[in-house]
Parts: C-alpha cells; sequence; structure tokens
C-alpha cells in the first residue's frame, strides 16, 4: 500500500501529545505572554498515551499533525516531534495572523484533507475542536489524558493562538 492511499490519522499536540502543564503559567496573566508560551514548548514533555496512539496509527495510516500553534514554530515543533519518537509527518499549523478559533482553522484544514484521503481519526483535546469535528462526520478521539487549562482552553476559542 502506498503511502498516498493510506488512510490519515490526525493528531493535535498541544495536550495531546506534549505536556504543556510547565508553560501554562505564561496564559494566566491578565496580558498573555505568548512568546514565552511558545519558547518553552521545545521543553514539552510527551504524553505516554498520545505518544502511543500515534505510533500505533503509524502502522496502517499516514500520520499528520494538525495544530494551532504558528506557523513561526515549525522548527521547534518538527524537531520536537523527532526527539521524541513520532512518527515523520506533514504538519499543519496557523497562518501568522489567523486569530480564528481553534475549531473553525482544524475543521477547516480536515475538510481539505478528507477531499482527497480517508482521514481514519482526527485526536485531540479541545472539546470543541471534537464536537464540531464529530458534527462533520469524521471520527474522532478525545484526548483526554492531560490536565486540563482553562488558560489554554480561553486562548484556544476566544484568543486563536494556538
Amino acid at each position: 500500500m502506498t503511502n498516498s492511499s493510506r488512510p490519515l490519522a490526525v493528531f493535535d499536540l498541544d495536550n495531546t501529545l506534549a505536556d504543556t502543564a510547565h508553560r501554562q503559567h505564561f496564559l494566566e496573566a491578565r496580558s498573555r505572554d505568548w512568546g514565552g508560551f511558545f519558547a518553552a514548548a521545545p521543553q514539552d514533555p510527551p504524553l505516554a498515551e498520545g505518544v502511543a496512539l500515534a505510533l500505533k496509527s503509524a502502522e496502517e495510516c499516514e500520520v499528520v499533525y494538525l495544530t494551532g500553534r504558528p506557523a513561526r514554530c515549525r522548527r521547534d515543533t518538527v524537531d520536537w516531534l523527532a526527539a521524541h519518537g513520532l512518527p515523520q509527518g506533514r504538519v499543519y499549523m496557523r497562518a501568522s495572523g489567523d486569530y480564528r478559533p481553534a475549531r473553525s482553522t482544524k475543521l477547516e484544514i480536515l475538510r481539505e484533507l478528507a477531499r482527497g484521503r480517508q482521514i481514519r481519526m482526527l485526536v485531540d483535546d479541545d472539546e470543541l475542536v471534537c464536537q464540531d469535528a464529530r458534527r462533520a462526520g469524521f471520527r474522532v478521539v478525545h484526548a483526554d489524558w492531560a490536565t486540563p487549562s482553562a488558560a489554554l482552553k480561553d486562548a484556544q476559542e476566544r484568543e486563536g493562538r494556538t
């Protein structure tokens, strides 16, 4: 089976594969420190449940990554994935200046991917992303293995930053 005919397994990063708990403090102040938040991402420990699911998925699927992180974080993100032994795959990131809610940007990319390929599943921690993806007919695995962060949830929905 060629790579282009394999179904896609789509994985979020923050709080799905990467534990962001150590950098949440950057988002808790009234004036969020986005530079600090994203600069600390290379130190994220991996989340064992998410990594195991990505590795298992790679047996039958092409793994791709769909994150709300801004495109300027691409090098750090790709290096982090490689350093933690995750499957190689395309990384879809938020375009510069796009501050729409994660559920909007991610659903748009999922629909685009689905035009050419079967999507076996989306794995994401954001409940609103999961709800909208399910409504659109995608199979969703809610990544509920990380400690939820109210600050990150607010940022994903209201500020469109991750």
